[in-house]
Formats: structure tokens, sequence, C-alpha cells
């Protein structure tokens, strides 16, 4: 992996690379250029990681909404907003796991996937195993807007790629969290064309990421 403090080589995290391939034409480009700068300047903040603690914690301890309900209140007033935002959908979501008492949190671990020359940090948020043995590896998007299709079939492709990595035998989930909504595979797309397609998106990323100013 590159060392992301000092060097400027092409690399994408999940979230960035299925943003990027959401996009068309003269977008991608200014987005790739955004990423590049973000990297120079050492910015970037994940202000959603206390919702995530939060919906873990209600699935650990079997409270339905308890801790998403308390984090609104937790985190500062400037990030209140999003967080109001965010947690009725989460809610929901968890409402539709069913019985907490018949799953379970399992351990999740990240994958590092190299498309077409470009280094991509896989990371789900969380798994799930449930009573039975049916296990679920969990991605979850919190954009104001929907997953476009193209980031939807990017993010369930390329953890079902490296689910021997992440967390065996688990089906890849992703979930909209503002609208509570969730994304399966389609069983009928073909893999290999889906490995084509995001070779070719791999690469123009880093050949814009090199070019970038």
């Amino acid at each position: 992996m590159p060392t992301l403090e000092n060097d400027l080589t092409p690399y994408a995290t999940m979230l960035s690379f299925t943003r990027y391939v959401g996009r068309t034409g003269p977008k991608k480009a200014s987005f790739v250029s955004g990423l590049r700068r973000a990297r120079q300047a050492k910015s970037g903040f994940n202000p959603h990681g206390q919702l995530v603690k939060a919906l873990k914690a209600d699935i650990q301890f079997r409270t339905p909404g308890t801790h998403l309900e308390a984090v609104v209140q937790a985190v500062k007033p400037r990030w209140r907003p999003l967080y109001e935002a965010s947690t009725t959908g989460a809610a929901r979501y968890l409402e539709s796991l069913g019985d907490l008492d018949k799953l379970w949190l399992a351990q999740t671990h990240d994958a590092l996937a190299v498309i077409g020359g470009l280094p991509v940090k896989i990371n789900p948020h969380l798994g799930l195993r449930y009573e039975g043995g049916r296990a679920e590896a969990v991605r979850l998007h919190f954009d104001e807007t929907p997953p476009s299709d193209e980031t939807v079939v990017a993010t369930l492709h390329l953890m079902a790629a490296h689910m021997g990595l992440i967390l065996p035998h688990a089906e890849p989930v992703l979930v909209d969290v503002r609208r509570g909504s969730v994304f399966r595979a389609d069983t009928t797309s073909k893999p290999a064309d889906i490995d084509r397609w995001l070779t070719g998106e791999a690469a123009a990323f880093a050949a814009m990421w090199s070019t970038a100013s």
C-alpha cells in the first residue's frame, strides 16, 4: 500500500473509487483532481464514525434504535443535522434485520485490491452472522443522494471478489443509510464483465491522477 503521508502514487479507498465510477464525463476528472489535492493537503475527516458505533451497539446489545437516538444528541451541534438525516433510515435498516436475538456482529477485515494497477482499499463497516450460519459483510452509504447503479454494482462486486479476506462465505450488502434501503448482488450479472469494466475505470482513474495538478 502506498505511504499516504508522503506518496502521491495513485490510490483509492472503496468509497472514493465507487463514487468515481458513478460519475460521468468531465466530472470524473474533477473528482480525481479533488482527491489528489486532498491527499496533498493531508485533509479528510469521517463525520459518520459515531453513527456506525451506535448502529453496532444497537445490534450488539439488542436495543432497537436506543443508541441511534442517543447519538443525535451526543454529537457536536454542527453534525446534528447530518445525524438527524441519517438515523431514521438507519433505524429502518435495523428493524429490517428482524429479531436481534438471532444475529451477532462478526469481525471483518480490510482487503487491498489492485485493479488495473490501481490499489483500492476495500473496507466494509460491519459484519453480521445470523442464526443458522448465514453471514453478511455490510458497507454503509451515507451520501445525500442515493447510490448510483454503477456504485452499487462496483461496491458489491469488490466486496464479493475479496470476501475470503473480508469475512469468509459472507454475502456482500450495501445499505443506503438515509433511506434504509438494502442492495444485494444481482445473481444474473457476469463477474467477468464487471471485472473488465472496473479494470478500465481503474486505469482511467490512475491516468487522471497522474496528470492532475
